[in-house]
């Protein structure tokens, strides 16, 4: 026993504790259930993407450190990327920064840019990482609700308007958008620039599912609307658009302060990471647009695949437009308790879900919404709504 009363933990980490992600991955394995919680597929991404990074290995490319910006070719391929799909002039040595995959790069654009005591608005419900970076930033975290109507979830501007105060530092923005599937549309963000500008905010967006919008929705980065070059921190990875998500590839792009600045904390973190990875990836990025549409295509049919089997089981489905997950409401089963739910589910039909409560500072704002995730195999997603119906009521 230690002679001090204080406890080992912080005050600004004491909300936290293991992440649900851990905790229902564990329930997975102990009980041998199919793991629809945990957005991670089960299949690993382009062969070729994979030998790239064998032959980076085999030439020495990256197994020692490398530059701390990442390395140039990858720096290159973001900047060709950005400009190839969304017509945004990025300079490689300036403006890009390499990262252990995006949670390091939202941490670290968040030390960077907030001062004790700032406020940061984030859209409800967000994901986990996002509150607990906040808190290390000392900053003052502000919840817009993103609410369910109409069979999806959607954002009240007015609501997000009157969130900014004069002492908000920075918005922290995610479309598409885990874990609703709501993908802001272009009329939002434009707002959304208008009150940036308006205020004279930073706004930080999360935009790692950026290939993966369905049906008629359209991913527009924030940064390519007026006034917003210079203020906005753009984030995306490697890990959701090409399926290697161990790998931990992650970059943002900004003008050169914003990015000086993120590095700045960001070389305090890990410094540098997955050297080899980094060339394959850069390889990645410059494979043709077939790739990305038919990728899209494929998680576009596996949405629907496992949406009309949850549909079938009797849960009401939020239908998304964007990332690899479906978030459902366990009402018309008579429960209200998603955690509860979720911890039950494993033993009543084998099957690992995550219960979005945790992703609320008002846990009773989505106590009944349950969340799977669909970038699975097609053989595995057939069997998990086969169990589930067996809930059918």
């Amino acid at each position: 026993m230690t002679s001090s009363a204080r406890p080992f933990l912080n005050r600004r980490l004491a909300e936290f504790g293991t992440t649900i992600f851990a905790e229902m991955s564990a329930l997975a394995l102990r009980t041998g259930s199919i793991n629809l919680g945990q957005g991670f597929p089960d299949t690993d991404g382009p062969e070729e993407v994979r030998e790239a990074a064998v032959r980076a290995l085999r030439d020495g490319r990256g197994n020692q450190y490398p530059p701390g910006p990442g390395v140039p070719e990858l720096r290159a391929a973001v900047a060709a990327h950005q400009k190839r799909r969304y017509g945004l002039t990025v300079d490689p040595d300036t403006e890009v920064l390499v990262t252990a995959g995006a949670t390091e790069a939202i941490a670290a654009a968040l030390l960077a840019l907030v001062e004790p005591g700032d406020e940061v608005i984030a859209l409800e419900p967000y994901y986990d990482s996002y509150a607990a970076c906040i808190a290390m930033a000392g900053g003052a975290r502000v919840p817009v609700t993103l609410r369910p109507r109409e069979g999806r979830f959607h954002l009240d501007l007015d609501e997000l308007r009157d969130a900014v105060t004069d002492r908000t530092r920075l918005l922290l923005l995610n479309t598409p958008h885990n874990p609703t599937g709501t993908v802001l549309t272009r009329g939002e963000l434009a707002a959304i620039a208008e009150l940036a500008v308006e205020r004279d905010l930073l706004v930080v967006t999360d935009e790692v599912y950026e290939h993966l919008v369905f049906d008629d929705a359209e991913h527009i980065p924030l940064a390519t609307f007026p006034g917003m070059r210079d203020r906005t921190v753009t984030i995306s990875s490697a890990g959701k658009t090409f399926s290697f998500t161990g790998w931990k590839v992650g970059w943002i792009t900004a003008n050169g302060p914003l990015v000086s600045a993120v590095r700045t904390a960001k070389q305090y973190l890990t410094y540098v990471s997955a050297g080899p990875f980094q060339y394959a990836i850069a390889e990645a990025l410059r494979l043709p647009d077939s790739y990305f549409d038919g990728f899209r295509a494929d998680l576009h049919r596996k949405r629907d695949l496992l949406g009309d089997g949850l549909r079938a089981a009797g849960f009401e489905v939020y239908q998304p437009q964007g990332t690899y997950f479906i978030t459902t409401d366990i009402t018309p089963f008579g429960e209200k308790d998603a955690h509860a739910f979720c911890r039950a589910l494993p033993e009543r039909c084998g099957v690992v879900a995550v219960p979005n409560s945790v992703f609320y500072d008002d846990p009773d704002a989505g106590r009944s919404q349950v969340r799977f995730t669909f970038c699975k195999r097609d053989d595995v997603l057939h069997e998990a709504a086969d169990r589930l119906h067996r809930m059918a009521p």
